[in-house]
């Protein structure tokens, strides 16, 4: 019978990950707990300990900045929208719709 492929999300990746690095068990155990080969566990460790560090660099990421708009602008544009708005209601009345 063939075995089809595990996939492992990020979230239980990070928890065996921080449980390797709690140290509180073995590799050997932690692989026998939920069902891995210690390579991985220890593959999964080093690269949460490299990638860790970028947390802390970034402190304003670009999906902050792309939310901080230029309150003018964006009262421009609901006058603008609100002009747009007024137009289209004057024309259908005299549609009559």
């Amino acid at each position: 019978m063939k075995r089809t492929r595990r996939k492992f999300g990020a979230e239980f990746k990070s928890k065996v990950a921080i449980e390797a690095l709690k140290e509180r068990s073995t590799l050997a155990e932690l692989a026998k707990k939920y069902e891995l080969h210690p390579n991985q566990i220890s593959i999964w460790k080093q690269e949460f300990i490299e990638k860790s560090a970028m947390i802390f660099e970034t402190k304003n990421s670009p999906k902050d900045k792309s939310r901080e708009q230029d309150p003018e602008k964006l009262y421009s544009k609901i006058g603008r929208l609100e002009m747009e708005n007024d137009f289209l209601k004057k024309n259908l009345k005299r549609l009559g719709l």
